[in-house]
């Protein structure tokens, strides 16, 4: 099986080729009825089992590109899915050429997947972003770093020397990074504790914090409670965006 980004992907190079959604266990009960395919059409949803593996097929479109439906049947193949069991959930994108190469590959790693299902059994993936205007955080450094403060006035209406505005634009940037960074590390050291797990990734545009926590089901609510309570705290000047429960991308290699 490979898998794609959600950029356009090549078509498959036959009729025969699967769109992988998912793998479960064997024993789940892979409740598919009623659910769209990828690329269109019900009952198109199918099974391919090996030993205690199952992974969740359809027939793979002409052209896989992510438009809106299939993104949206793609995600609700899978939170179907999480809602009876445990589930490694494929990003969107994902091919295989045929139902032996599927059956190969759950084969070739079974010890890992039937691990990592075990792993994640009654857990869910919480997202959550959080950002910070660069003009408040601007203000910030300009206020508080004596050093920040005297380049920026030395360099104000096309003062100073070219070298002093350099300094001052690395001296902001490393400042502003590092606001940034300890701003991240105290959300995420706050919430970790009522997660099983965690992964941290870049943020981007004027994001500080890009994080995923695993959750056991059970805690659902209480970590979306506090994740609310952490974002009203920091104030008006933050923008925090919380998703979930999601099935657990962030934590199937």
């Amino acid at each position: 099986m490979s898998n794609t980004s959600p950029a356009p992907a090549p078509a498959p190079s036959s009729a025969s080729a699967l769109y992988i959604y998912a793998i479960t266990g064997s024993d789940h009960p892979l409740r598919l009825d009623g659910l769209r395919a990828v690329g269109g059409g019900s009952g198109a949803l199918r099974v391919v089992t090996g030993g205690p593996l199952a992974c969740v097929v359809s027939p793979a479109p002409p052209e896989l590109r992510p438009k809106r439906r299939d993104l949206a049947a793609h995600q609700e193949v899978q939170e179907r899915l999480m809602a009876d069991g445990a589930v490694l959930p494929m990003r969107f994108g994902m091919l295989a050429p045929d139902d032996a190469a599927v059956m190969a590959a759950l084969d070739g790693k079974r010890a890992e997947y039937v691990h990592r299902l075990g792993e994640l059994h009654a857990t869910a993936e919480f997202n959550l972003k959080a950002a910070r205007s660069q003009d408040d955080l601007l203000r910030e450094v300009l206020t508080e770093s004596d050093d920040a403060r005297r380049l920026n006035e030395r360099t104000r209406d096309g003062g100073g020397t070219y070298a002093d505005r350099v300094a001052l634009g690395e001296l902001v940037a490393r400042q502003l990074d590092a606001r940034r960074g300890r701003l991240a590390d105290q959300v995420v050291g706050r919430l970790s504790e009522m997660a099983r797990g965690k992964v941290v990734a870049s943020p981007a545009g004027e994001d500080f914090l890009n994080a995923s926590f695993l959750v056991e089901r059970g805690r659902a609510e209480e970590f979306s409670r506090a994740a609310r309570q952490l974002a009203q705290g920091y104030g008006a000047g933050y923008d925090f965006r919380l998703r979930g429960p999601l099935p657990p991308y962030s934590f199937v290699a």
